[in-house]
């Protein structure tokens, strides 16, 4: 059995990865994740909450939580996400931040 080393590896991964980025077949498994848009005055007001209240308690600015609402812009891939999980479960998304 022959051992490697780190800088093996990384140059084997990144041939890998330009082969991959070519299109040639690695066997490689790629994963595609979408993220809809998602409602924020929805997920506030089901929630019960100012907009101040809603972007105090998960760390939001409330200026850019009103700008969402407003649609002067929409939330990246992460805040989307982030968002789906307040909707989902507000009060573990809560205690995760207040630790």
């Amino acid at each position: 059995m022959t051992r490697s080393n780190f800088a093996d590896d990384l140059t084997e991964a990144l041939g890998e990865a330009i082969r991959h980025a070519k299109g040639e077949d690695t066997g490689a498994v790629s994963h595609e994740v979408s993220v809809e848009m998602v409602d924020v005055r929805a997920i506030r007001t089901s929630l019960g909450l100012s907009r101040p209240k809603f972007a105090e308690r998960f760390g939001l600015d409330a200026r850019t939580v009103q700008d969402w609402e407003q649609g002067r812009r929409r939330p990246d891939k992460a805040a989307q996400s982030y968002l789906k999980v307040i909707a989902c479960n507000p009060d573990a998304v809560a205690g995760a931040l207040a630790t």
